[in-house]
């Protein structure tokens, strides 16, 4: 059973990796990454092994215009690990979190063609009895012309009243 547990800096080149590895995420600087796990530790969470290797992440923070609202940015695990519940997992341990962050609701965007990703986010507003709403938040021409971008949907989640 995988510990879950906030990120650290030396965890950064490990979550670019896993991000790089995904096929589907857009990979952001080996530096932001280690920005992340410092600035936004508190809102994020790793899967961590016994060894201390580091298989999956998420990645959020709280809307500086809206503090009662996390975003999560990233949710990634590692191939070797898809398809065992882990992002759920996760995704459950930083909902938990929201009540002591002050937040009642939960955001991400999510691409149309990623239905993983849907999938994950519609059953965490289940599990948590809360309501899901969806709606375009940044359409194709938000993204440069040489960038190939799908919309991104806003899934807005809440409220969310702390763990299941």
């Amino acid at each position: 059973m995988p510990k879950l547990e906030a990120p650290r800096t030396d965890d950064a080149p490990r979550l670019w990796e896993i991000a790089r590895d995904s096929g589907v995420l857009d990979v952001n600087s080996p530096y932001s990454y280690a920005l992340w796990c410092r600035d936004f530790a508190q809102t994020s969470v790793v899967a961590r092994e016994e060894d201390g290797a580091v298989f999956g992440f998420v990645t959020g923070y709280v809307r500086p215009d809206d503090p009662r609202t996390l975003f999560v940015w990233q949710v990634a695990v590692d191939a070797s690990r898809r398809g065992r519940g882990l992002a759920g997992r996760m995704l459950g341990h930083l909902g938990g979190q929201l009540p002591d962050l002050g937040c009642g609701y939960l955001e991400a965007t999510v691409t149309p063609d990623n239905l993983a990703s849907s999938r994950l986010f519609e059953s965490f507003a289940r599990s948590h009895g809360a309501r899901l709403e969806r709606r375009e938040l940044f359409g194709e021409d938000v993204f440069p012309d040489e960038v190939d971008h799908e919309p991104e949907v806003l899934f807005r989640i809440g409220p969310v009243h702390g763990r299941t």
